[in-house]
């Protein structure tokens, strides 16, 4: 029995395996933060060892070695280096790629040389098969001195056997090596010994990394004068120690290949995903497959969605319709049915494209295809001042900016990692899907081309298309004003082609519903019952003036009474505190074509885009009698202005979807921008070209189109 709450991290270089073994391990029992003080991915959870032995596990971010570089390399590099206060590790999973085995041995034995209680995880063994690449497991585990586990993630083989393993070294069967894997006090011995005195049991690899690095460590200020004095004293060289150490690691590492591996010739066939990689990597076919690949996402969305959210909207609108007629009419049976299930109709109507959307781009993730779109446009992307890098926060910003911006962390150059913040709220991400859906359903028709091309799927790719060409133009003008001279270098390693994880993806879909349903929904019902408040209470005086009207107007008995109770809906809407607030805002909007009720919809969508639904949801619904329970879309549709002309034209509804693909109607983008940049310098920038693009399109779509 070991002892208990123990905590393993697992450790590896990017693409081999680790996230997959973490999921396996840890199943549906883990949670997703921040590493205390940073804004990187902390993925925690459990697993049972067996016999109730149950220990949390870590996925520390990928590195290639203990030389980090981006700040997320540094959070692993801490915690190995026992650095970090917050986060401790009493053994290690090391996961190996065996189809790249050479370069991921360095890390790896690095990690040895730390003195850590450490287990290998061999994984990619298919693949290396496939290469025709042959390891002896038990001869790697000589040489390393190590436990070494070979295991497939996605089919969870070597598991159990990895289990025991942990559980082996976590009650010390398995012992830390001895000897150093290279001679580390050879490289800089005097310092070594000197910074050993100072810091007792510290390794002799651990005092090399405090010499080279102890800058980035939240050591005390006399530890660090101490550390600066050794290196002074011995003339100690980090950068030639480096190169030094890796030369001699490398050195050990080829008899390692020559003893336990068995490779092929060189010259021989290559594999099938070689050949893949020169058709999708192709410089001029594979945009335009990368094009139609965009445009098959956005058909399906539009495709497979319609069913279910026509099931939605039709039971909503039947459910509210039943209710108007059994409740009693009173101010609680009301606020029921046009402010609670109008804001909650509003967010699960587009719960099945949401799933669709994150679905599909998880498939293209899981495939390894998501890492070619990186590689294939960093030539674009360094044209307009970027590289390929930036490419994973911009397509991570057509789901949402806020961690795409963090995301952008991993860019090492500091002016192409400000310009990617800038232009990152510029992709359409998840929160403007249900506004496009409910503009493009009333003003664009709902026409196939050859039975399958819809015209509102080609209006939805167009849209984050054009998002997209504008971030790219509006990058390469920022490029001449931000005034930051740094080397720039763009290294990538492509992930092989997979079959996608099907659970993986189905976890990802409904996880994101569930996101967007608690998160989202909470803003959207929290407004709509305070839009719904707006909408029916008003000063006294204007209020008393409607009803007066209204009763004089009935008790004349010349016109219809239901030709009467609509003009008095739309009367106490209009003199209503949203009302009034909407009215006062008109003027600025009327050149984009748009009414006093868009003008409340974009004040309360500052706080999140798909907050505009539900306002019109709401407004719609407070203004009109709904006794029959007549869709959103319908009441839209059938708003007319004082002169009778229809309120969403195609050059009104055109005019709504600019607005909302250029304009910064986020508030928690705004605060991460700041976060991130640590000045309010560039969120108040996005927010003023952001807001100036989206009124100078909206104004010249209006002005075409009319």
């Amino acid at each position: 029995m070991i002892p208990q709450h123990l905590h393993i991290a697992l450790v590896g270089n990017p693409n081999s395996g680790k996230s997959s073994l973490f999921n396996s391990l840890t199943g549906m029992n883990q949670k997703v933060g921040n590493f205390p003080g940073v804004t990187v991915d902390k993925k925690t959870g459990f697993t049972d060892l067996g016999n109730g032995n149950e220990v949390k596990v870590i996925d520390l971010p990928g590195t290639y070695s203990l030389y980090p570089k981006r700040l997320d390399e540094w959070v692993s590099y801490r915690v190995l280096l026992n650095q970090d206060k917050d986060i401790h590790a009493d053994a290690y999973v090391v996961v190996i790629d065996a189809a790249n085995l050479k370069r991921n041995l360095l890390f790896c034995t690095q990690i040895l040389d730390l003195k850590k209680p450490v287990v290998i995880a061999l994984t990619m063994a298919d693949l290396a098969k496939k290469k025709g690449i042959r390891i002896d497991i038990a001869e790697l585990e000589r040489e390393l001195g190590v436990a070494v586990v070979a295991v497939n993630p996605r089919k969870g083989k070597g598991i159990a056997q990895l289990k025991k393993a942990i559980e082996q070294t976590l009650g010390g069967q398995y012992k830390v090596p001895v000897r150093d894997f290279i001679e580390n006090k050879a490289l800089a011995s005097a310092a070594i010994t000197d910074l050993q005195h100072m810091l007792p049991g510290v390794s002799d690899y651990s005092a090399l990394h405090l010499l080279i690095n102890h800058e980035g460590f939240e050591l005390d200020a006399a530890t660090q004068q101490k550390i600066e004095g050794i290196e002074q004293t011995h003339g100690f060289n980090p950068t030639k120690t480096q190169a030094a150490e890796i030369l001699q690691r490398y050195g050990r590492i080829k008899h390692i290949m020559q003893v336990a591996v068995a490779e092929p010739d060189p010259l021989e066939q290559t594999l099938f995903t070689d050949k893949l990689d020169n058709v999708l990597l192709h410089p001029r076919w594979g945009y335009l497959i990368l094009l139609g690949v965009l445009f098959l996402l956005f058909q399906s969305v539009f495709l497979l969605a319609q069913y279910p959210m026509d099931w939605i909207d039709t039971g909503f609108s039947a459910a509210s319709g039943w209710l108007a007629q059994v409740l009693p009419e009173a101010w609680w049976s009301d606020l029921l049915i046009n402010g609670l299930m109008a804001g909650i109709g509003g967010i699960l109507i587009f719960v099945p494209q949401i799933m669709i959307l994150f679905g599909l781009i998880s498939l293209l993730e899981d495939t390894g295809y998501m890492a070619r779109v990186s590689f294939l446009t960093d030539r674009l992307m360094r044209s307009v001042g970027l590289n390929g890098k930036s490419v994973m926060p911009l397509i991570s910003g057509f789901a949402c900016a806020v961690p795409a911006i963090m995301s952008a962390r991993s860019i090492e150059n500091r002016k192409e990692r400000l310009l990617t913040i800038l232009i990152t709220p510029l992709m359409s991400c998840a929160a403007r899907l249900p506004v496009y859906a409910i503009l493009i359903s009333l003003v664009i028709p709902n026409t196939y081309y050859w039975g399958w091309i819809s015209l509102q799927g080609l209006v939805m790719m167009g849209l984050y298309l054009l998002g997209l060409v504008v971030a790219l133009l509006v990058s390469y003008v920022a490029k001449w004003f931000i005034h930051i001279k740094e080397k720039s270098f763009f290294i990538l390693e492509l992930p092989i082609y997979r079959a996608p994880r099907w659970n993986n993806i189905l976890h990802t879909m409904f996880s994101k519903a569930r996101i967007f349903v608690t998160d989202a929904g909470k803003i959207i019902i929290i407004i709509s019952l305070v839009l719904w408040g707006l909408s029916s209470f008003g000063p006294a005086g204007k209020m008393e003036a409607v009803e007066a009207q209204f009763a004089q107007a009935t008790a004349a008995g010349t016109r219809p009474i239901e030709e009467l109770e609509t003009e008095y809906n739309t009367a106490k809407l209009e003199n209503s505190y949203a009302g009034l607030l909407g009215k006062a805002l008109e003027p600025a909007i009327a050149p984009l074509g748009y009414d006093w009720k868009i003008g409340i919809s974009l004040i309360t969508s500052f706080a999140a885009r798909e907050v505009f639904v539900g306002t019109m949801a709401t407004l719609y619904s407070v203004g009109e009698e709904d006794g029959e329970g007549q869709l959103l879309r319908d009441k839209m549709k059938a708003a007319t202005r004082a002169d009778g002309t229809p309120v969403f034209t195609l050059a009104t509804g055109l005019s709504l979807m600019l607005f909302y693909v250029f304009a910064m109607q986020c508030m928690s983008t705004l605060a991460i921008t700041k976060r991130e940049t640590r000045s309010w310098k560039w969120p108040t920038i996005q927010l003023v070209y952001m807001t100036a693009l989206a009124y100078a399109f909206s104004w010249a779509a209006f002005q075409i189109f009319s």
